[in-house]
């Protein structure tokens, strides 16, 4: 097989898939019962025409018979005026229509044969166009059945084309969604992590540590300057109190001894709020009162 006659092929056979996926048998089917109406119609018009032809011969057939009946009462007329040679003229005319007459008689018998033959096949065709109707409009039904429960059916299963379209989208917007879930779970533990440096700052993470590393140094610094402020009083305190003691040891009983001067440290400190805080030292303050 040639190249010419490969790529003719190809061709062939792409156009036949097409018009295989593109043909509608209901319109195949009008289209075919058409086409048999149409030669039905044709097959009427070949009897119609040889039906004419057939009456123009036996009219014509009737003519020559009237010349034939015309000729012999010349002849007739001739003998009896003892006119022999006009008599024989007349008699020669009348033996050439009748060979007419026979001619025409024999296509007469032709024409009526295929007219007879035409009239039993147009029978016969209109016929089988009326069965191929009813098949028609039956196969038609059909075909329109089985289409609407083969779209039922694919909407149900979501195997069609427009089914499969619809899966496809919903898979692409699972498919988008969970990638923005991730990339917005990805960026707050970036953020939290302190990854990413915050757009309205100046500084970098190495600044931002060594500055929370300063504010820890200081608040570290400084409460340790207020617990050596509070045990420099409560020593000075409790020096105080032990040189009274030293000096009223025999004069003072233990009864006489405030409690509340007496002040007990806690045990064990514990992280408060801020809120807390305030209430325990305004506590305080209304004790010292």
């Amino acid at each position: 097989m040639g190249i010419l006659s490969r790529a003719s092929y190809i061709i062939r056979s792409k156009v036949n898939g097409v018009l295989n996926r593109a043909e509608d048998p209901s319109e195949t089917l009008d289209y075919s019962y058409e086409q048999m109406r149409d030669e039905l119609q044709n097959v009427k018009q070949g009897i119609a025409d040889l039906t004419t032809q057939k009456k123009r011969l036996e009219i014509q057939q009737r003519r020559l018979e009237e010349n034939v009946e015309k000729h012999n009462d010349q002849a007739r007329e001739a003998v009896r005026q003892d006119r022999e040679d006009l008599a024989r003229r007349a008699l020669e005319k009348k033996k050439q229509k009748m060979n007419q007459i026979e001619d025409l008689e024999s296509q007469i018998q032709d024409l009526q044969r295929q007219q007879d033959q035409l009239i039993e096949k147009k029978d016969e065709l209109q016929n089988r166009i009326e069965q191929f109707r009813t098949k028609k409009e039956t196969m038609k039904a059909r075909y329109k059945a089985a289409e609407a429960s083969n779209r039922v059916s694919e909407a149900m299963t979501g195997a069609g084309d427009e089914m499969e379209d619809v899966g496809r989208a919903i898979q692409r917007a699972e498919e988008r969604t969970e990638e923005m879930e991730a990339r917005s779970a990805a960026m707050d533990e970036l953020q939290e992590s302190g990854a990413f440096e915050d757009a309205m700052s100046d500084k970098d993470q190495l600044d931002r540590e060594l500055e929370e590393i300063r504010t820890t140094g200081e608040v570290d610094a400084e409460l340790d300057t207020l617990k050596a402020e509070m045990g420099k009083d409560e020593g000075e305190s409790e020096t105080g109190t032990a040189d009274t003691d030293t000096e009223t040891e025999g004069d003072v009983d233990a009864a006489d001894v405030d409690p509340e001067a007496v002040e007990t440290p806690d045990a064990e400190e514990t992280e408060v709020s801020d809120a807390e805080l305030d209430a325990e030292l305004e506590e305080l303050k209304e004790e010292e009162k």
